[in-house]
């Protein structure tokens, strides 16, 4: 399924039901009295967290949304039925803005967790309401109240544990495909991801995280140039980053600008980003001769200054992955353990 992290939608709360004018006219009661029955409230609309779904395509397609409206009253004190609430299934991760104002209404970042958008029609009064002593026959009733309706913008953050970074063909791609089940197109041609994909690397049982591979990014990115801001928000999901670089580019770019032209992007976009902790993988190193090798990968850790942990690796052979995959999940149960001892 592609991909789609973006969508517009209108939804309708159900308008509730209006109440009832009625006279009860049973035989020898012949001053039976008003007995119209209030109306139902209508249904909201509410949206649902799915750990199920990781895109917002279905959007694409439908786009309307309408909550059923609560029921009429009726005679001999009969209420009106409330009407059915409409539940929006969308994946964890959505950020619920209002169209009009730019509002967030929302963050919806576990599974499960619900969001009212558009609360229905409050139900209408039938006119038993309005018997008094002085009005035994009120031919008076209340409508019911329109149900709300709103314009909305989904968003679509990953939530994931890592993020891979990095320019298009750093083997991104390839790395995710040798450490999780993710099987995102690779080729050996130049080209990059269009689109994130999630992978969930299990270490053992019971232990294991999630990462998002990101499409690659290219200088102009903050400002929108390549995939630009519209993937570059992701990074904001993840714990922690793993800043890819082929260490022998084949269009002979230097590897130590590569890496710092992203950073740039990184801290145009967000300060916060910017500052994200980030490890350096040095992909890619069963290109280089066994002699060249070790002394290619010192010299570009030395001209960055990298003061961060440092992984050599080979993704396509696996070589080296196992100990990057074993020192991601050591340093996330850490951070796990020290959130809930904070908690």
């Amino acid at each position: 399924m592609k991909f789609v992290d973006e969508a517009a939608i209108v939804v309708k709360a159900g308008d509730g039901g209006n109440g009832c004018v009625s006279f009860r006219r049973e035989k020898y009661i012949p001053l039976g009295g008003p007995d119209g029955g209030d109306g139902g409230d209508g249904g909201s609309v509410i949206l649902l967290a799915d750990a199920n779904l990781n895109t917002l395509a279905d959007f694409r397609f439908t786009r309307n949304f309408a909550a059923q409206r609560g029921e009429n009253g009726r005679g001999r004190n009969c209420t009106g039925g409330k009407g059915d609430e409409l539940l929006i299934r969308v994946p964890v991760g959505t950020l619920v803005y209002e169209e009009d104002t730019g509002e967030l209404m929302g963050d919806l970042v576990e599974d499960g967790q619900q969001l009212v958008v558009a609360r229905g029609g409050f139900h209408g009064l039938g006119n038993v309401r309005y018997k008094s002593s002085t009005n035994r026959s009120p031919r008076q009733s209340k409508p019911g109240t329109p149900g709300e309706q709103r314009s909305l913008r989904l968003e679509l953050k990953l939530l994931a544990d890592v993020g891979l970074l990095g320019k298009p063909n750093a083997g991104k791609s390839t790395l995710i495909r040798a450490i999780s089940s993710a099987k995102p197109k690779v080729a050996d041609y130049p080209f990059t991801t269009l689109y994130p994909n999630l992978g969930v690397v299990r270490v053992e049982e019971h232990r294991s995280f999630v990462v998002a591979d990101i499409p690659g990014l290219i200088e102009g990115a903050a400002e929108g140039a390549g995939l630009g801001v519209q993937f570059l928000r992701h990074l904001s999901r993840t714990g922690f980053l793993l800043h890819l670089v082929d260490v022998a580019p084949m269009d002979g770019s230097d590897p130590v600008q590569d890496v710092k032209a992203i950073a740039h992007e990184l801290e145009k976009f967000s300060a916060e980003l910017g500052g994200r902790e980030r490890w350096l993988v040095l992909n890619k190193t069963d290109l280089l001769p066994d002699e060249e090798r070790e002394a290619r990968c010192q010299d570009i850790v030395r001209r960055l200054d990298w003061q961060g942990p440092v992984f050599a690796t080979a993704a396509v052979s696996k070589q080296g992955t196992q100990a990057l995959v074993f020192a991601i999940m050591k340093a996330i149960e850490s951070r796990r353990q020290a959130a809930t001892e904070t908690s």
